[in-house]
């Protein structure tokens, strides 16, 4: 059976997942250590690939989606980043096969990225919250813990959110200065 890189998953085959800022990511938590977020995801996701030092849990880890092992999509879901001092620390959801995190039902996973900027314009003048910009033009929002980036999906683009932990939120859009791993900015992948 051929992999299929670039394929998209239908936002029926999409995990629900919610976002709570600061708080929470679907059924993982800010802080949580690696063990505990594996054990938050068992039989739904499970650990592709851990890089970093398992002493001190220090490092990023991919998750892979159970029910896609065996089909022919082929990537991570979620990447996380874990940090010594708060444990898991960020989050960023593949495009093409992570959840649907929602933020108060906005949609925020595999959507095409200018529309999905104009909704969250609207979203943080309501709220009246900054809205700013990375140095790769990906909106973002320090309030939030929110980076709205773009992962490419063949000849498309669609939405990659990546979320912090309040710790991170400081220059969260910052590519040079900020908590967020530089892999991040340049391969998508933690």
């Amino acid at each position: 059976m051929a992999t299929d890189v670039w394929g998209v998953l239908e936002e029926e085959q999409r995990l629900p997942w919610a976002f709570t800022p600061f708080e929470r990511v679907g059924p993982l938590e800010f802080g949580m250590t690696h063990e505990q977020a594996e054990a938050a995801v068992e039989g739904v996701l499970e650990t592709g690939i851990w890089e970093g030092s398992s002493g001190n849990r220090h490092g990023c880890a991919e998750f892979w989606s159970v029910q896609l092992l065996n089909a022919q999509f082929f990537g991570p879901a979620v990447t996380v980043c874990y940090d010594r001092s708060i444990g898991l620390a960020g989050f960023a959801v593949n495009a093409l096969r992570g959840p649907q995190v929602t933020l108060d039902g906005m949609a925020l996973v595999g959507q095409v990225p200018s529309r999905l900027e104009n909704h969250f314009i609207d979203y943080l003048e309501t709220h009246k919250m900054e809205l700013l910009y990375s140095q790769n033009e990906d909106p973002c929002s320090e309030q939030l813990g929110l980076v709205l980036r773009a992962q490419r999906a063949g000849d498309l683009v669609l939405s990659r959110p990546v979320m912090v932990a309040e710790a991170w939120a400081e220059r969260c859009g910052d590519t040079t200065e900020g908590f967020i791993p530089h892999k991040e900015w340049k391969t998508f992948e933690w």
